[in-house]
């Protein structure tokens, strides 16, 4: 299975910062962005599965980021952290499924942390298997459909020869 990747996007550079040095290790690449304005130019030039996000930031929320994320990539898995709790908007989200999961500040690096990202990929993993299930499944269900009414179309076409003689059949007779 190819690695997956992770765009972790905060506007304060420290904490960026010190995500990507605590998740070198990581069993994922990991790309970083200090605004949602370079987030989205991320998204438009590599393949992002986990975007894992600060919600408050300058220039939109985090939750807005996601949205116009999934609208061109609907397959994105993602999380939100907030030190503000959980507002309307944020439980909404969360709700309807538009966010994975939201974690808390303060965080710590390790156990909890890197458990919800790599939660996340695993989600992001099954959808993908899934979505090829379905595709695989729905392949052989257009072939097998194919099959009947090339079936179909052969049995009616006997019959209508069969009719035709009949009825030629039966002028000559006439």
């Amino acid at each position: 299975m190819e690695k997956r990747t992770v765009l972790f996007v905060d506007d304060d550079e420290l904490i960026l910062h010190s995500l990507v040095r605590g998740l070198l290790d990581a069993p994922y690449n990991i790309l970083a962005a200090n605004s949602c304005k370079e987030a989205l130019e991320i998204l438009q030039q590599k393949e992002v599965h986990v975007i894992v996000t600060d919600m408050r930031m300058p220039e939109m929320t985090g939750l807005e980021l996601l949205r116009i994320a999934k609208k061109e990539h609907p397959h994105i898995i993602g999380i939100v952290l907030s030190g503000y709790g959980q507002g309307t908007a944020l439980q909404k989200a969360i709700e309807q499924k538009e966010i994975f999961k939201l974690i808390s500040k303060p965080w710590k690096l390790g156990g909890n942390f890197e458990a919800c990202v790599q939660e996340a990929i695993d989600h992001y993993n099954l959808q993908s298997k899934s979505k090829r299930f379905s595709n695989k499944k729905l392949k052989k269900c257009k072939a097998k459909l194919r099959e009947e009414v090339r079936i179909s179309v052969k049995q009616e076409s006997k019959r209508r020869i069969e009719r035709g003689k009949l009825w030629l059949r039966e002028k000559e007779k006439n």
